[in-house]
């Protein structure tokens, strides 16, 4: 399988300022909401609350592909909320779990260094597995 039809997923850590936490939820409830409507390739979507600290949420995000990624990153409703979020959170971290091709990898260093969204890439090894045929009913 071209590595740029995997699918892949996308874990980004957010620290939200004092006093702004139910203005980032609404903030993420209607991202989210405008991201179910208009990518099909975002395969989950979830905002969770950390159990230990009332500030600190958990964007979790599975990809059918690479292409799912970038348009998600060029979604104007994702531009609003980045622009958003850098006024009412603290920080955001971003770490990416499975295989995107090498474009796709230096379209995200390139872009998000220039943004200073500090990002991990954990390539999977020669262990794993997709089940093409579950992505192959869904196309």
């Amino acid at each position: 399988m071209d590595p740029s039809e995997k699918p892949f997923v996308l874990i980004a850590r957010i620290k939200v300022k004092e006093g702004k936490v139910e203005e980032y939820l609404d903030l993420a409830e209607k991202t989210d909401q405008a991201v179910e409507q208009s990518e099909p390739d975002m395969l989950l979507h979830n905002f969770d609350a950390d159990p230990s600290d009332p500030h600190q949420f958990t964007w979790t995000e599975l990809y059918r592909n690479d292409a799912a990624l970038i348009n998600h990153l060029n979604n104007p409703p994702v531009h609003e909320y980045i622009h958003k979020h850098l006024e009412i959170a603290e920080s955001l971290e971003v770490e990416i779990y499975g295989t995107l091709s090498e474009e796709t990898f230096n379209f995200l260093n390139d872009g998000w260094k220039k943004d200073g969204i500090p990002f991990k890439y954990f390539q999977t090894t020669r262990v794993g597995f997709v089940r093409e045929s579950i992505l192959k009913k869904n196309n």
